[in-house]
């Protein structure tokens, strides 16, 4: 490999440019690139350890058919024939991909060209659906188009910033270090944070609005009510640049009339809405940023334009610092739209119109193109499940994890006749139900663009090898391509081939009516393509660079009209009340330190120290009526299914509404899927599942013990009910409870470990600790207790880092408390740097007084800022001690 290489971070939508390189001893290094418009060299907790995650445990390295090895000739034919049988029995709509945010535009282009071109069905949808699918229906009704306006520069020039169902300092933090920066440099820049939960995004916000659950549309159509009522009208820009404003003020004005007709329908005082609606009224430099809380709903794409109706009726759009602006969840959300990659988009953000369908059969030389919308995720799911879709191929993603009511998405697969997945990972709760597994390139290894967030293409390079027989997902779909009899549209050679073709489709016959258009870059050569630079689009034919901002004063829009939509919405609640059977309301989402189901993420002991659990909060007055302690275990139920989670009291959490992260398969924990409990319901528009309002029952688990254990090698047939693996440095970690009688000291030496044993054992007290001793050092120990309260997990994790255990360490041992002189680090506050809770507390306790104090002294807070806000309150708690 070259000595650096710049390439792109695989996580999130902010899309960071990321140097490569290696070390004097070949070991890769990975750091923020500076010149990189995105992240201006920061990475956040996730992309600073992306050097943790390139070792090839787990992977996947050969094509399997049922299980067994074979060649990629041999697979590749079982897959050709496979959905070339179901075709010529049962039409082409009895096939179906899922792909993935993760994939490459030239991945997505080549499947959806495939799919929807020559195998004639457009049965093609992606895990986009799950996150932004109503951002582009929203997008669509309002501006014709799937157009995101702004661009992250805006954060920095606003005046106001709206944070609307985003959870910034924890799902984007680059993008929220950008906000808090520009928020010193400008005292002005007011920050007000719409979410039910108070995250630590509120960390020093202006205002929090805890509204109730599904109660955005009302909200905005208040705020559109009361700018009408104050004079914020923009009617120069309302007259010449939109339509539709009459009926969308009178429908806000029907249900929404004024402040307390909202605040009582939002949960909300009415001094706290009436701050809200001052703040925008008077802030002419207003950015709206909203993510996964707006979308995930049965109402998301009216919550999406709820909001942009207040930006066009006061003309907020389109000028620095101002607009609406979607966040996007993955590293290429936004190229798997720009390609067709969603089951209702045709190709090139094309829509199923006779026009586009010839425009684009002509362009392909399409032997049988799609001529209407394909099915959905959730849909198209239940079709494979009643056997409508036979054979299905699933790339990059883990639906059995990340669908909602996803035991059925498990049974669906195990009743299909043909399901082949291509996966860099060779177990995942989704590989597993394959009957053929293909063997795909991963970050590191993968050639071709993402595009981010703010419109902006990045390439992706690679710097390693390509691992055993691993291949582009890219060549493994022209491959089968090919089998099919489609070779004539499949012959690329390289990545850059097919980018050049992605260009020249988004350039064909495109007069200024479609939005996205990078023709400039159609006729690149391989050398300018493999040279590019971070470039937005659009970037039509004869550009010299790409545009910041779409539709200043005066641009027209991508309606037939030209001019912006404002939508007539009414507030609906969320398809699923609470009841007396399920009294509880079930929110769901991400943790700072994880991504997606872990397969990446879960592998770095650094990432798993903030919360090494999945866990269920709520507030403490609910666990106090149910009976749960603070980390107790808890069973939450829905009529869709159930996962067992530890209990975290939080005082944050609204009463009545808990929350769970999305990340946990039964690859890490036992029982703790929870999509298997979250409701299918979608939006009737979007196809959006609606992950933030699923009705549950929540009740204690009692086990007649509780254990934990920590091992230097992994540790198999885990006992017990509930069980979580968590990865530590030079060590695993397993939190396990059961009912069944367990003989720990033999299921310890089954595991192969040798050396000295050691033990305690109260009866009187239900406890029993056991500790392996080898050659000097640590091998496993686990302790056991008849109830949840076992000792700190910290000193002992950081024996494992030890060349040798010194006396009294090795006296300490089972009591699991540090000898004189040594400390417990306690919880993991700080990814970056590894800092625990203690170490800060110690710290202040010493005399750092400000977070820049703590920082100086222990690093911690001073690379990506995720822990800030953790940090902080650790030192309000301090100073409230103190006085």
């Amino acid at each position: 490999m070259p000595a650096t290489v710049s390439t792109t971070c695989p996580y999130c939508g902010v899309g960071c440019g990321v140097l490569a390189s290696r070390d004097h001893n070949g070991k890769i290094e990975v750091r923020g690139d500076p010149a990189h418009p995105a992240n201006r060299g920061r990475l956040c907790s996730k992309g600073s350890t992306l050097a943790e995650t390139l070792d090839l445990s787990g992977r996947l390295l050969n094509p399997e058919i049922g299980g067994r090895r074979t060649n990629w000739d041999t697979a590749l034919s079982a897959v050709a024939d496979g959905f070339s049988r179901v075709i010529a029995e049962h039409g082409p709509d009895a096939v179906a991909l899922y792909v993935s945010g993760q994939l490459l535009t030239e991945d997505y282009y080549v499947a959806n060209k495939l799919m929807k071109g020559f195998i004639g069905s457009a049965n093609i949808d992606t895990n986009s659906r799950l996150c932004m699918a109503s951002a582009v229906a929203g997008h669509k009704r309002a501006f014709g188009a799937d157009t995101v306006p702004t661009c992250y520069q805006d954060l920095e020039e606003a005046e106001l910033v709206v944070l609307v169902g985003s959870n910034l300092a924890w799902c984007h933090p680059i993008l929220n270090q950008r906000l808090q920066r520009a928020r010193e440099r400008n005292p002005q820049l007011k920050l007000v944070v719409i979410d039910p939960r108070r995250t630590d995004s509120c960390d020093g916000a202006d205002l929090h609005l805890p509204l109730a659950p599904g109660s955005d549309v009302m909200l905005f159509n208040g705020l559109l009510a009361h700018l009408v009522r104050y004079g914020a009208v923009n009617f120069k820009y309302l007259e010449q640049c939109t339509e539709g404003a009459a009926d969308a003020i009178a429908a806000a004005e029907a249900r929404s009339p004024d402040i307390p007709t909202v605040a009582a329908a939002c949960g909300l005082k009415e001094a706290d809405v009436s701050r809200f609606y001052h703040l925008f009224t008077s802030t002419q430099r207003t950015v709206t940023l909203f993510s996964q809380g707006v979308n995930q709903s049965s109402a998301g794409t009216d919550k999406v334009n709820a909001i942009i109706n207040c930006h066009l009726l006061t003309g907020r759009i389109g000028c620095p610092g101002m607009g609406p602006f979607s966040i996007t969840g993955q590293p290429n959300a936004m190229g798997g739209r720009e390609v067709g990659g969603l089951a209702n988009q045709l190709a090139a953000h094309m829509g199923f119109t006779p026009e586009n369908i010839a425009r684009v059969g002509r362009f392909w030389k399409a032997p049988r193109i799609a001529e209407a919308p394909g099915l959905k995720a959730v849909e198209l799911f239940d079709a494979v499940y009643d056997g409508r879709i036979k054979a299905i191929w699933i790339m990059a993603t883990n639906p059995v994890v990340s669908l909602p009511d996803a035991d059925r998405v498990r049974a669906a697969l195990q009743r299909c006749e043909m399901v082949v997945v291509s996966d860099c990972v060779r177990d995942t709760d989704t590989v597993q139900l394959a009957h053929i597994r293909l063997p795909a390139l991963t970050w590191g290894e993968k050639d071709g663009t993402v595009t981010n967030s703010e419109r902006r293409i990045s390439r992706q390079r690679p710097f390693l090898a390509a691992p055993g027989a691993a291949k582009p997902d890219w060549w493994i779909i022209c491959e089968v391509a090919k089998r099919m009899g489609f070779e004539a549209g499949f012959r690329y050679q390289s990545p850059y081939q097919i980018f050049r073709e992605h260009a020249a489709l988004s350039a064909f016959e495109n007069c200024g009516t479609r939005a996205f258009n990078i023709g400039a870059l159609a006729d690149i050569d391989l050398a300018a393509y493999q040279t590019l630079q971070p470039v937005q689009w659009p970037l039509p034919t004869g550009a010299r660079q790409g545009q910041a901002r779409l539709f200043a004063p005066g641009e027209r829009f991508y309606t037939p009209s030209g001019r912006a939509r404002l939508v007539p919405v009414t507030p609906r609640p969320p398809a699923n009340p609470a009841s007396e059977d399920f009294p509880l309301l079930l929110n769901s989402g991400r943790i700072r330190d994880q991504w997606h189901t872990m397969t990446r993420t879960g592998k770095v002991a650094r990432l798993s120290g903030h919360t090494p659990e999945p866990f269920l909060a709520l507030h403490p007055d609910d666990a106090a009526q149910l009976g749960l302690a603070d980390g107790s275990l808890a069973r939450v139920r829905s009529r869709w299914g159930e996962a067992i989670l530890r209990a975290r009291h939080d005082v944050k959490q609204r009463l009545s509404e808990v929350f769970a992260p999305m990340h946990w398969s039964n690859q890490f924990s036992a029982r703790a899927r929870i999509d298997a409990v979250i409701n299918p319901v979608v939006d009737p528009l979007s196809g959006e599942p609606e992950y933030k309002h699923t009705p549950v029952a929540v009740e204690r688990i009692d086990y007649a013990w509780y254990a934990f254990a920590l091992s230097r090698q992994p540790l198999p047939d885990l006992p017990g009910s509930y069980w979580t693996r968590i990865q530590g440095h030079e060590h695993y970690r397993y939190e396990l409870a059961g009912d069944s009688e367990v003989d720990w000291e033999n299921w310890l030496r089954r595991s192969g470990l040798d050396g000295e044993w050691v033990k305690f054992q109260d009866q009187g007290c239900g406890q029993l600790r056991i500790a392996c001793v080898h050659q000097g050092r640590i091998a496993a120990c686990v302790f056991i207790a008849d109830t949840p309260a076992l000792p700190s997990r910290a000193w002992l994790a950081g024996l494992f880092e030890r060349t040798e255990l010194d006396g009294p360490e090795r006296l300490a041992l089972l009591s699991a408390q540090p000898p004189h002189g040594q400390t417990d680090a306690g919880r993991t506050v700080c990814s970056c740097f590894g800092i625990g809770e203690n170490t800060i507390r110690a710290a202040i306790a010493g005399g750092c007084t400000t977070l820049q104090e703590v920082t100086r002294k222990l690093k911690a807070g001073g690379n990506c800022g995720s822990c800030v806000p953790d940090i902080k309150q650790l030192i309000e708690k301090s100073h409230r001690g103190a006085a």
